[in-house]
């Protein structure tokens, strides 16, 4: 059981290792191209992303205050 934490701290510091690398990659590459982000356009999608996810909150905990499994302290009526 010992051999558990070594494998998964291992995995974990590859696959973060290689999301920095390829993220890192990507912004370089996006740095050297010519054409200016839209703010705007990126700000409407923060926020429309943002509006999803609030309302995916909103559905999960109506099923659960519906189904009555909502724990202790988490209903508002």
């Amino acid at each position: 059981m010992e051999w558990v934490p070594i494998v998964f701290i291992t995995f974990k510091v590859l696959a973060l290792g290689t999301g920095m690398f390829f993220a890192i990659k990507w912004h370089y590459d996006r740095g050297t191209s010519s054409s200016p982000t839209d703010v705007i356009k990126v700000g409407l999608e923060v926020a429309c992303y943002i509006l999803a996810v609030a309302i995916v909150f909103a559905l999960i905990y109506g099923l659960l205050h519906y189904a009555g499994l909502l724990p202790a302290g988490l209903e508002f009526a």
